[in-house]
């Protein structure tokens, strides 16, 4: 090291320019969709978190998935925003997040039907009842939101919203 000067040094220490931030993942379809889950699986794990959830193992389940798959979200929601799935280009990211989304849907679907039969009207802690409802509603809600990514991840993956010469181009190349 001590035969290199101080500009090689410098350039080898450097990783490269810093990520950028894309400001219009913000207005696409796959940025609205992250934003929505990543404020509905809040929504959803505090009002979880403000019960007394470690009575009921029911809500134990419907707060894992919940909280993983928030701190997945964001995640991703980093990744895209900074730009870093193009620094991992030899990742098929179109299919990873097809499977996430897949996964995640079905999972929610779980947590969405556990923690609605667990819902009891007689709750001797009225604002538990209110909570667990209300993050019974934002479940449903935030399924929903992972069931139509899961669409477009789909579409994204299968390039289903190419044009006719860009997909004759890829065909046959």
């Amino acid at each position: 090291m001590a035969g290199l000067s101080g500009a090689t040094r410098a350039r080898s220490a450097s990783p490269g320019p810093p990520p950028a931030l894309d400001g219009s993942f913000f207005l696409s379809p796959l940025g609205g969709l992250m934003c929505a889950q990543a404020v509905l699986g809040l929504l959803v794990w505090s009002l979880i978190a403000a019960t007394t959830y470690h009575l009921h193992a029911a809500y134990g389940w419907v707060m894992f998935v919940s909280l993983f798959f928030w701190i997945l979200t964001l995640l991703f929601f980093v990744t895209y925003l900074l730009q870093l799935h193009q620094k991992f280009y030899m990742i098929p990211w179109p299919l990873v997040l097809m499977i996430y989304n897949a996964v995640a849907t079905v999972l929610y679907i779980t947590a969405f039907v556990t923690c609605a039969a667990a819902v009891q009207p007689t709750s001797w802690r009225q604002w538990d009842y209110n909570r667990r409802a209300a993050a019974s509603f934002f479940a449903c809600v935030t399924m929903i939101t992972y069931g139509v990514s899961t669409f477009f991840s789909f579409r994204a993956w299968k390039g289903l919203g190419s044009n006719a010469a860009t997909s004759q181009v890829t065909d046959h190349a």
